[in-house]
């Protein structure tokens, strides 16, 4: 049976036979896309270090009968081999997420996102596996020479330890497709958003619409610098789509996750906020340590999977200032761990 036919075989298998593991379930968008899945029907085990003081995440989880978790690092050999056991589908959410993480923590963020990645594929080998679901990011395309939007084939121009320890693994995934025994999937997101129930605050939504919110003075750097934005239930919906799909039409396949409505310059997701909030403070500022500036078309996942978010940054910004009115994030500055990816939990 050749590679394709095996991994269509299994496909077939139904959401309630299906084991997926979740590295990283516990995070912004694991713990979003964890209650999708186990609502979907999927049985899921999540194996998360809780580098962030985040098992509340996914406590109140622990009694449903589907649903199992592992505390250790994926990194470890004993523990993956233990996570994979009985497993259908993986999806690798784990890293040290972000520009500001990788450059504090540059070894670490080496060891997982690249060592750790490439170590989890390479384990995948042993086992009857479906798919691979591996998170990238749109970060990749770094700025653009021109104005015209990025799409998956476009030139990478990593900016970051962090761009660069993705682009490293894409490339590793993608050297040689056919000596893989299941099918890997790469998904490059947009900069997330929206509620979780590990939220962060250090992202460019959440953030401004915070610190505008509570009334203070925001400070905002290359205010006409673009980003593409996906909303993490959006996000977890783009690999509930991958996991189901026909292989032939996923297999070795790279998909920008977003919509492209959703690119915006940091100006308009400002304006979009004071347009909800009066007395808006807010101070424009050039020569910021980001050079990121990118539009993404992300016309392919519609296309071919007919992906369509379901929300936007303004949706996004209602829910949050409700949220923040009501006093549901009273906690940050105690536990500032707990929502940003700051510093690693010692």
């Amino acid at each position: 049976m050749n590679i394709i036919a095996k991994c269509d075989t299994v496909m077939q298998i139904s959401s309630k036979q299906k084991t997926v593991l979740i590295v990283g379930g516990a995070g912004y968008i694991g713990s979003v896309l964890t209650r999708i899945m186990l609502d979907a029907g999927y049985n899921v085990r999540v194996l998360d270090n809780l580098l962030y003081n985040n098992a509340s995440a996914v406590s109140d989880l622990l009694s449903n009968t589907r649903f199992s978790f592992i505390r250790g690092d994926f990194c470890d050999s004993t523990t993956l081999k233990e996570s994979l056991s009985g497993i259908t589908d993986v999806v690798l959410l784990a890293a040290l997420v972000g520009d500001p993480i990788c450059k504090k923590y540059p070894d670490e963020a080496r060891r997982v996102n690249l060592e750790g990645s490439i170590h989890l594929i390479e384990e995948l080998g042993h086992h009857e596996m479906d798919r691979f679901i591996f998170l990238s990011t749109c970060s990749n395309y770094g700025p653009r020479e021109d104005d015209k939007p990025a799409h998956e084939e476009s030139e990478l121009n990593p900016q970051s330890l962090y761009a660069e320890t993705k682009v490293n693994v894409e490339r590793y995934l993608r050297y040689d497709i056919d000596a893989f025994n299941f099918c890997p999937i790469i998904l490059r997101s947009a900069t997330a958003f929206g509620l979780s129930p590990r939220m962060r605050f250090d992202l460019t939504v959440p953030e401004f619409t915070r610190e505008l919110t509570l009334g203070r003075e925001l400070v905002v750097y290359d205010e006409n610098t673009w980003r593409p934005y996906c909303h993490v239930a959006d996000i977890s919906e783009a690999i509930m789509l991958v996991i189901g799909a026909d292989s032939r039409l996923v297999r070795g396949e790279v998909f920008n996750v977003g919509s492209s409505s959703e690119n915006h310059t940091k100006r308009e997701i400002v304006e979009i906020i004071c347009g909800k909030i009066n007395d808006c403070r807010i101070i424009y500022r050039q020569g910021g340590i980001d050079p990121r500036n990118y539009r993404v078309l992300f016309d392919k996942i519609a296309t071919i999977l007919g992906f369509s978010n379901k929300y936007k940054v303004a949706d996004s910004i209602d829910e949050l200032i409700r949220e923040i009115r009501n006093g549901r994030f009273e906690d940050i500055e105690s536990n500032k761990a707990f929502y940003g990816n700051y510093y690693l939990r010692q």
